[in-house]
């Protein structure tokens, strides 16, 4: 078959859920050509979210997103177990790590996130999780420690610490911050979490910066704090993530705390588009650009690349979602949740059920629920619609938040109306074409904020 006969070829790059989800979109959407899915790790595509915490208690193995046999049914080609080195963006070719090169004519980056490392925080008897590989090492630590010490209280530290717990084990986390969770929920709500885990026989020391990490009596670790030292089996670092930006950036595309896109995820290259924890994406509802870990926005992120890639553009409109499960309670979340401004909280802090939602106006731009995930699922039908609400009626527990929606005959949908200003505004170009100039990426745009991750990642 000569060259302009051939089908065309969609190259993916990472082997995330947000990968999986846009091709098994772009197959379920009709796409007859060729697909190449290039990953570092030797397995398709899993789930994240049970590798801190079902994995570790051992009621869960590795949950592919789709089965092995799925990519041969539909002809993916997989190349597992080899890296993308270098990008080829006028050549349009993927260079490997084992010599060979791709080319392609759409490229997808979905190369996600990787564990933020500690300087002198390393050596025998220290872990970090993102992957399997790394989850099923930390899985028999944890089952051969009988201490566990984590260092970082964010979602995934809290929910190393749980299953620690409910392992028998003992656990203590050390957190810089003034509480667990503090940029994710900020001092009040983060507090009741704390004593969730206090209460769970976790030994939580706040305001303990690490400064410094040696070899323990017994083969363990010896971690060095501003209240003495703590002896432990295990070291669990969670203190963030970097996302991998590096293959995109020394490409020369934009770069800012992720891969810069628009919300279409076209990057500035025409044909390369970005999607799932690595994109640092424009969104005009929020009118910055923002980087979320979640694994839910993930999925929804290649499910709606694969359209934008087969010329049915939409903007991406979807509201954020996550959630965590920790001992017997589970925090959820909608919406982008800013911890700077004033909570409106429904429910009680003291009997660990409550929702804290955060208004823009007279409008709900995110709640924060402990226990409460029928409220986190009605607030976020109503973040994605036009409405109107008051401090006075979001701590009304006896008003169903669905009340506050206007009737559908009367309103349209927030995503709707975002589609519609985005028709008028310009015409619409095909899947291929750079963005608009108030959309394009730019190389000097400023850094996106960063949505803590929950379950999305480890």
């Amino acid at each position: 078959m000569s060259r302009t006969q051939r089908k065309p070829r969609i190259v993916g790059v990472g082997g995330g859920v947000a990968s999986a989800a846009a091709i098994a979109e772009l197959r379920k959407e009709g796409f007859d050509g060729d697909i190449t899915l290039v990953s570092a790790e030797d397995t398709v595509p899993y789930e994240r979210p049970p590798l801190s915490k079902e994995f570790l208690l051992g009621r869960s193995g590795s949950v592919p997103v789709k089965d092995p046999s799925w990519y041969q049914q539909n002809a993916v080609e997989l190349l597992l177990g080899v890296r993308a080195t270098r990008l080829d963006l006028a050549a349009r070719t993927v260079h490997l790590s084992d010599g060979s090169a791709v080319p392609y004519d759409q490229l997808l980056l979905a190369t996600g996130v990787r564990p933020r490392a500690l300087p002198g925080i390393d050596g025998a008897g220290v872990c970090y999780l993102r992957t399997v590989q790394d989850a099923t090492e930390l899985r028999d630590r944890i089952n051969a420690a009988r201490h566990v010490a984590v260092l970082g209280g964010g979602f995934i530290g809290c929910e190393v610490a749980s299953a620690a717990i409910q392992l028998g084990k003992r656990a203590t986390i050390l957190e810089a911050l003034p509480t667990l969770l503090y940029r994710a929920l900020g001092p009040d709500l983060g507090q009741v979490v704390a004593g969730i885990h206090r209460d769970a026989g976790v030994d939580v020391r706040t305001g303990q910066p690490v400064t410094g990490l040696t070899r323990g009596p017994g083969g363990g670790v010896r971690i060095a704090t501003g209240d003495g030292p703590v002896d432990a089996d295990v070291l669990v670092v969670g203190v963030g993530t970097v996302p991998n930006q590096e293959l995109a950036e020394q490409a020369g595309l934009p770069v800012g705390n992720g891969i810069v896109v628009d919300e279409y995820f076209a990057t500035a290259v025409p044909g390369v588009w970005a999607v799932g924890d690595v994109v640092a994406q424009h969104l005009p509802r929020y009118g910055r650009r923002v980087r979320v870990e979640h694994h839910d926005t993930a999925l929804r992120h290649g499910r709606a690349v694969a359209r934008n890639m087969l010329g049915r553009r939409a903007p991406f409109g979807d509201v954020h979602w996550f959630w965590s499960d920790q001992f017997e309670h589970t925090i959820s979340s909608a919406g982008l949740p800013s911890t700077d401004g004033p909570l409106i909280i429904r429910g009680s802090l003291e009997q660990r059920s409550f929702s804290a939602f955060s208004l823009d106006g007279e409008r709900l731009s995110a709640v924060i629920s402990l226990n409460r995930p029928k409220d986190v699922l009605d607030a976020r039908k109503l973040i994605a619609r036009e409405h109107r609400a008051t401090a006075d009626q979001l701590r009304d527990e006896s008003l169903p938040l669905k009340r506050l929606a206007p009737s559908t005959a009367t309103a349209p949908s927030a995503a709707t109306a975002s589609s519609a200003a985005t028709a008028s505004s310009a015409a619409t170009p095909s899947a291929g074409t750079a963005p608009s100039a108030a959309g394009t990426p730019s190389a000097t745009a400023p850094s996106a904020g960063t949505v803590p991750s929950a379950r999305t990642a480890p």
